[in-house]
């Protein structure tokens, strides 16, 4: 590969990247980081929002109202 076909490549995965980025810290303000998508709590500690479910194996559901910010406030 080529030095500016290397370059070219770095450039798009950035530009990828970034926008994985921009909208897990835009998500960041409106759900919980431990929430899956189908409202299954997977963080390894315990949570108000977390609830058994009838499945001894199955993650708790999650039951927060996502109005929590989870990260700083800068």
């Amino acid at each position: 590969m080529k030095q500016r076909e290397y370059e070219q490549a770095l450039d798009q995965l950035f530009k990828v990247l970034s926008d994985l980025v921009a909208h897990a810290e835009k998500q960041a303000t409106r759900r919980c980081p431990y929430k899956n998508r189908l409202n299954e709590c997977v963080a390894k500690f315990g949570c108000r929002n977390q609830r058994k479910t009838s499945e001894s194996d199955a993650f708790p559901a999650c039951e927060g109202d996502d109005k929590l910010n989870y990260r700083l406030h800068r």
